[in-house]
């Protein structure tokens, strides 16, 4: 059995001052260990949740934009009438029309809650122009007739219900079709520059749609198909009825 060294006192019992010094030793060095790290954890969640909204508040932005940025377009389809009234010259010309038909497409951009720029194409399938020229000759020109035209709109909302108000430049194409119809003359195309004027009203059926009718008109001269002796010398206000559907985007 081997002895312990000189001076060495051997007991039965370890020190418990040894004890609690060791004790304080690894408790105090996991407690400075540990607590820092609960520290920088905090900082850590803090920071997350800070990033989380920031972009849940990014989100939302991009999502009002974005529905902001679709209810500031639509577009629309919409069937039309063409009607031209009797017109006499100071001269010897009288010149009245049939009833025609078409279709229109017409484009809105929203410059505010109430305010827009719009832009229309549409076209009749035909109507017949009669000519009376001293009381004694008729000419019947077939005509189908192009529409190009702008137009600033000022538009109110009562619920579901938003009348408005528009007017612009347009531009009207007269096409002689040359059939049994037309008689024997040296018609050609001939485009009229006038003004565009109307009112109408849109009704909301969804937020993306809306059913749309307005009655609109264009001022422009009695088209003479590049014929003299069918020159009255006087201004058309064409009568345009349309009704239709609009999408929003």
């Amino acid at each position: 059995m081997l002895g312990a060294g000189p001076g060495t006192k051997r007991t039965g019992k370890s020190d418990p001052r040894q004890g609690r010094s060791w004790l304080a030793g690894v408790w105090g060095t996991g407690i400075k260990d540990w607590l820092p790290a609960v520290r920088l954890g905090s900082r850590e969640v803090l920071h997350r949740m800070k990033r989380i909204a920031f972009i849940a508040f990014l989100l939302v932005v991009c999502v009002s934009a974005g529905q902001a940025q679709e209810s500031r377009q639509d577009i629309s389809l919409s069937g039309t009438g063409i009607y031209e009234p009797f017109r006499a010259s100071s001269t010897d010309v009288q010149v009245s029309a049939s009833v025609g038909e078409g279709a229109m497409v017409s484009y809105r951009f929203m410059l505010t809650p109430s305010s827009a720029l719009e832009a229309n194409y549409g076209i009749t399938y035909e109507n017949k122009i009669h000519y009376l020229v001293s009381n004694t000759n008729n000419y019947v020109v077939n005509t189908r007739t192009q529409e190009i035209s702008f137009a600033y709109v000022r538009s109110f909302t009562f619920r579901k219900w938003n009348p408005f108000v528009e007017g612009g430049p347009g531009v009207l194409i007269f096409l002689p079709i040359r059939d049994s119809t037309t008689t024997s003359l040296d018609v050609k195309q001939q485009t009229g520059v006038g003004g565009l004027y109307g009112a109408g009203f849109a009704y909301e059926i969804s937020p993306s749609f809306d059913i749309r009718a307005e009655f609109r008109g264009i001022v422009t001269k009695v088209p003479t198909f590049g014929y003299s002796q069918l020159d009255t010398k006087r201004w058309y206000n064409i009568y345009y009825p349309a009704i239709g559907v609009a999408y929003h985007f």
